[in-house]
């Protein structure tokens, strides 16, 4: 098998599917049966290997599928659908939030995939077709598809939201100035993995809404599953985008609080010493007539007026309830 060809199977009907002989990749738009190829976008010999194996195959369906920056949508084209998904990304090095894409060129006799990075949910499809309990026609196959990546992605999330869970609980036990990174960071992923998600939602919604005779009722349903489950999943992101900012909010009200309970120790301590530098500052000019300046004993007194100075000032700030 060449390195641009990932899979090739020719589906039985029954859930189980035969491998694909190298020799036997090149015009396949008359076979009969349904065929599934898989594609390495990432090689230059894919477009070749494209043409090779479906000549008839739309330009414009070519260049969509080969495009490295796609983002979730569906497009009916005749009979077939072109259909964008992303799933979460669990490839190794890798953030889950930079989610892989896979295209999808669907047809009654023919399904098309090409990637540019592994996706475990077309590796997941591979493994139930070779098992015999694989998707048995062309609408099955989006469908399951579809519940793949989106089982695929429900760990990373709900990881997410118990990550949202442990800096809420964090903040109203010692409010940190360091959860502020761990906030940023949560609430980026999130954005990160809204940004796929609503689109796909969107497009799982217009193959609802397609008139295309090869998708059934059985295929609807499980549609509409994988539609709630995307809604539910965007709600929960931007559920945790709100709480990330009310934890936000709440460590910088925690910090102001922190920082004015400083200032006003500060501010008491400094009304306090204000008038005992004024009298210390006044008697310690150097000009004649300064009271005490002959005597032994007048700097103990001059000791003992100050510390009742405090004294009186602290009833007075008590009695003003300052602190």
């Amino acid at each position: 098998m060449s390195e641009h060809i990932l899979r090739a199977f020719l589906l039985d009907g029954a859930g189980g599917a035969t491998p694909l002989a190298q020799d036997k990749l090149v015009g396949l738009d008359q076979v009969d049966g349904l065929v599934w190829l898989h594609f390495d976008g990432s090689r230059p010999e894919a477009r070749d290997g494209l043409k090779a194996a479906f000549p008839k195959l739309d330009l414009l369906v070519l260049d969509a599928l080969l495009d490295v920056e796609t983002r979730p949508r569906m497009t009916q084209i005749d009979n077939g659908v072109l259909l964008m998904l992303r799933g979460v990304n669990l490839n190794d090095g890798q953030e889950p939030e930079d989610m892989v894409s896979v295209s999808v060129w669907a047809e009654p006799s023919r399904i098309i995939c090409v990637s540019h990075e592994r996706v475990r949910a077309v590796g997941d499809l591979e493994a139930l077709l070779q098992s015999g309990k694989g998707p048995k026609d062309t609408g099955q196959f989006l469908s399951m598809l579809c519940k793949r990546l989106i089982q695929r992605l429900e760990p990373t999330l709900s990881a997410l939201d118990d990550a949202t869970d442990a800096i809420e609980e964090q903040v109203l036990v010692t409010p940190d100035v360091s959860l502020r990174e761990q906030i940023v960071d949560v609430r980026g992923q999130a954005i990160a993995f809204r940004r796929y998600l609503v689109p796909q939602r969107d497009a799982i919604d217009l193959l609802l809404l397609a008139d295309i005779d090869w998708l059934g009722d059985r295929h609807l349903r499980h549609f509409q599953e994988s539609y709630n489950h995307v809604t539910r999943y965007v709600e929960d992101l931007d559920a945790i985008r709100e709480r990330c900012q009310i934890v936000k909010d709440e460590i910088a009200h925690a910090l102001a609080d922190r920082l004015n309970r400083q200032m006003y120790v500060l501010s008491v301590i400094t009304a306090i010493f204000l008038p005992l530098s004024f009298l210390t500052g006044l008697l310690g000019i150097n000009i004649g007539g300064i009271p005490g300046a002959e005597s032994g004993s007048a700097f103990w007194i001059f000791l003992g007026l100050l510390a009742g100075l405090v004294a009186l000032q602290v009833a007075i700030f008590k009695w003003l309830k300052w602190f």
